[in-house]
């Protein structure tokens, strides 16, 4: 079984009822850490995981909504005698090391070690002995990937694009996914005022055609706007207006079973 849960589902801009997107990937005893913002350690424990247990981290890319709470991980951690292997583009690591070094988590006395793991787009990488991660460029960033994980037991293949704006040659590559989890910042209204919101994320109008065209079978939207004056139900609406496959709208600390 694969159990995906959100510790976030929005952007940039934390809403009330919205933090900065994250989630855990879940398979029987692996427990995955996909993007790392604030207060990290106590989302973990109030959907009833160990943090200690958590053996991979991915970041997507290195704008402070996705990375800026790794120190606190590590602070929290750093009595454990545990390693956590972290993936990401070269840019990513670097900074991650950068990151940690200006708080001296990298110091002998630390007992909770960062295994850095650089990834190239393109590239397959075996994670644990049933799954694999080929990481794909996405424009938002320089240090950006797109992750596309694929669990050899289940047959299953869930992708995360991170933030970015639409692009093709990624749908392409995953065209027929299991479950892809997209930025969909906001309704197109607000690319149509703002078109700078072009060349940086996806609207849910772009998204809904893009997953009926390349046949992703479980579209999962995020990284909502908390800036912005919107309903989900517009969000939807737009979804639906190309998509009718299964359309999950996620909440923060919701819980979501892969079949």
């Amino acid at each position: 079984m694969i159990e995906i849960s959100f510790l976030g589902t929005g952007g940039a801009v934390a809403a009330k009822e919205r933090d900065n997107a994250s989630f855990i990937i879940r398979q029987d005893k692996i427990l995955i850490l996909v993007d790392c913002p604030g207060s990290v350690i106590q989302k973990i424990k109030k959907l009833d995981f160990d943090p200690r247990e958590i053996q991979s981290i991915f970041i997507s890319h290195i704008h402070p909504d996705h990375v800026y709470g790794l120190p606190s991980f590590i602070h929290s951690l750093m009595l454990d005698d545990c390693i956590v292997d972290l993936y990401g583009s070269q840019e990513s690591i670097q900074f991650c090391m950068e990151l940690l070094d200006l708080f001296h988590l990298r110091e002998e006395r630390i007992k909770c070690r960062i295994n850095f793991v650089p990834m190239e787009a393109g590239k397959n990488i075996k994670i644990r002995p049933s799954m694999q991660c080929l990481p794909l460029k996405v424009p938002h960033h320089s240090s950006s990937l797109a992750f596309k994980f694929y669990f050899e037991d289940e047959k299953k293949e869930i992708v995360y694009s991170g933030d970015t704006p639409l692009y093709s040659p990624f749908f392409k590559e995953i065209q027929e996914s299991d479950c892809l989890i997209h930025d969909c910042s906001s309704p197109s209204r607000f690319f149509e005022k703002y078109p700078v919101l072009y060349s940086m994320h996806t609207n849910s109008m772009e998204l809904g055609q893009a997953s009926k065209d390349f046949g992703i079978k479980c579209l999962i939207p995020c990284h909502f706007f908390g800036e912005l004056d919107f309903s989900l139900d517009e969000i939807e609406k737009e979804l639906r207006r190309s998509y009718k496959g299964h359309l999950i709208i996620p909440k923060d600390f919701s819980r979501i079973i892969i079949e």
